[in-house]
């Protein structure tokens, strides 16, 4: 991880096409120094609203995010969870690493907005939503998620593209 440097901002903005809201840190960069997976605080305030928001990690770098819409695309989504079924400890795997950003992203929230998500009945989701808010931890969701966790932290799926694929961090 790493703070963020003075023009990143401006960076991400490029990437993603927007100004990206709730930014902590960097938390890779590509071989250039480039932003390629961001952190992103799980709970988006407006003045006095708020949004629960699933996503800690979020992938940024348009070549990969295009690389791994390909194969989103190729139907890698369903050979992975093909996978997930038949091999019982990448299952648990995948489950441990659901388990890992659960209590990442809880404890990443201030205690005035855990106890905020508390009043409001909101951190049940928190507490059973996985990666990227999936509830259902048997399936994926999107492979986008999984490798931004996999850059930033460790994450089975993200490796398993990272080994099986040839995806390009930099071009």
């Amino acid at each position: 991880m790493s703070a963020l440097r003075e023009n990143d901002l401006e960076i991400l903005h490029m990437q993603l096409g927007r100004v990206p809201r709730g930014v902590l840190a960097v938390e890779a960069r590509c071989p250039e120094g480039h932003p390629q997976v961001i952190k992103v605080y799980p709970l988006l305030r407006d003045g006095d609203t708020a949004e629960p928001f699933p996503t800690l990690f979020w992938l940024t770098c348009p070549k990969l995010i295009e690389q791994i819409a390909a194969l989103e695309h190729h139907g890698w989504i369903q050979k992975l969870e093909s996978l997930l079924q038949e091999d019982e400890g990448f299952l648990q795997a995948y489950h441990n690493n659901h388990r890992q950003y659960l209590d990442e992203r809880w404890q990443t929230l201030s205690e005035q907005d855990q106890q905020w998500l508390i009043e409001k009945g909101w951190h049940t989701n928190y507490q059973k939503k996985g990666i990227g808010g999936i509830a259902n931890w048997d399936s994926l969701k999107c492979l986008h998620l999984q490798f931004a966790h996999h850059l930033a932290r460790e994450n089975v799926i993200g490796k398993w593209l990272d080994d099986h694929s040839e995806l390009i961090r930099c071009l």
